[in-house]
C-alpha cells in the first residue's frame, strides 16, 4: 500500500471524528507512527491536587541551551467533555523533536465540572510551567500556550483574559505568545447541543468569548485553521479574532490551510502526515524563529 493511500485512508478516518476528539484507534495509529517515549522525560506529573491535574513532559534530545529550551503548554480538544493526554503523545514527540520542551496537560471535564473550572485548570498548568521551567531546563521567558479546538479556546482565554492567571499571581504578559489550532473563539449563541450545558446555556455571558478579550492584548499569536472546517468555522472564529488582535496592535499570524479538516489539521503534526499541511514548521518558526537552532538527535524524518 502506498504512502499516499495510507494518508488518504488515515485522513478520512480522522476527518470523520466528532468535534475536537481524536478517537482511540486513530490516536493509536498516530502514536504508533511516532518514536514513542524517545522524547518523554516524565509521565503523570502534577500541577495540582485533582486527579486530572496531571501532565506529561517531553524533552528535546541533548543538553539544554544556556538560556533553556522554549516551553510549550499544550491543551487538547474534545468539546470540554473528553480527552486524555496519553492520546497526544504524537504532539509532544513532534514538538520536542523540533527543540521545544512540551507539557501535554489534562484538565477537568464536563460533567465533573463546567465553565469556568477548566479554564482555572488551564491557568494552573500554565502557572506551573512558568514556575518550574528552569528546573526542567526551560526558559521561563519563553513560555507559550497552545491548543487545538476546545484546547485552543483554553489557550486563548488564558492568554487574553487576565482573570485566570491573575488568580494565581501571574499575568499573560509573562507569556511569550500563544498558538491556536482550529479554535472556537466566537461561538455565541451556542448551537452545538453537547456544548450548551458546559457553558450553562442559555445564560452564557459575552465574556466567555475570546473575541471579547482581544482589545487589550499585545501577545504574539499564531492562529491556524482548516479552510474547509465544517465544525469550527475558520472565518467566524480564527479570522475574526486575528482581525481584532491586529487592531489592538498584537503581532498575529493567521492562516487557513486547504487539504485538511478540523482533526487532520492537528494530525499533520505527526509523521508521516506532515505533507497534508505545514503545521509543524509554522509552529516551529513561531516559537523558535525561522532561523531557530537545528535540533540535535532528531531521528531523521520524525
Amino acid at each position: 500500500m502506498t504512502l499516499r493511500r495510507n494518508l488518504i485512508i488515515l485522513t478520512g478516518a480522522l476527518g470523520a471524528l466528532s468535534l475536537g476528539a481524536v478517537a482511540a484507534a486513530p490516536a493509536a495509529v498516530l502514536n504508533g507512527l511516532s518514536a514513542l517515549d524517545s522524547r518523554r522525560r516524565a509521565a503523570g506529573l502534577r500541577y495540582g491536587p485533582e486527579s486530572r491535574q496531571q501532565f506529561d513532559l517531553y524533552q528535546p534530545a541533548g543538553n539544554a541551551p544556556a538560556a533553556g529550551w522554549p516551553v510549550l503548554v499544550f491543551f487538547y480538544g474534545g468539546s470540554w467533555r473528553s480527552g486524555e493526554r496519553t492520546d497526544y503523545r504524537f504532539v509532544g514527540e513532534a514538538l520536542a523533536n523540533q527543540g521545544m520542551l512540551v507539557m501535554v496537560a489534562d484538565y477537568r471535564l464536563y460533567p465533573e465540572v463546567a465553565y469556568p473550572v477548566f479554564l482555572q485548570d488551564a491557568a494552573a498548568a500554565v502557572a506551573h510551567a512558568l514556575d518550574q521551567a528552569p528546573s526542567w531546563g526551560g526558559d521561563p521567558r519563553r513560555v507559550f500556550v497552545m491548543g487545538h479546538s476546545a484546547g485552543a479556546y483554553n489557550a486563548a482565554m488564558v492568554a487574553l483574559d487576565e482573570r485566570w492567571l491573575a488568580a494565581l499571581g501571574k499575568t499573560p504578559a509573562a507569556l511569550a505568545g500563544w498558538i491556536g489550532l482550529a479554535g472556537p473563539y466566537n461561538f455565541l449563541p451556542i448551537k452545538t447541543l453537547a456544548v450548551q450545558p458546559v457553558f450553562g446555556h442559555p445564560n452564557v455571558a459575552p465574556d466567555t468569548q475570546p473575541v471579547n478579550h482581544a482589545a487589550g492584548s499585545h501577545l504574539p499569536a499564531l492562529l491556524l485553521a482548516a479552510a474547509q472546517d465544517d465544525l469550527v468555522n475558520p472565518r467566524r472564529n480564527s479570522e475574526t479574532l486575528a482581525g481584532l488582535l491586529q487592531a489592538a496592535g498584537a503581532p498575529v499570524q493567521w492562516q487557513a490551510f486547504d487539504g485538511v479538516g478540523h482533526i487532520s489539521l492537528l494530525a499533520a503534526l505527526a509523521w508521516p502526515l506532515r505533507a497534508l499541511a505545514p503545521v509543524l514548521p509554522a509552529v516551529r518558526d513561531f516559537v523558535l524563529g525561522p532561523a531557530g537552532p537545528t535540533p540535535s538527535g532528531t531521528g531523521g524524518q520524525r
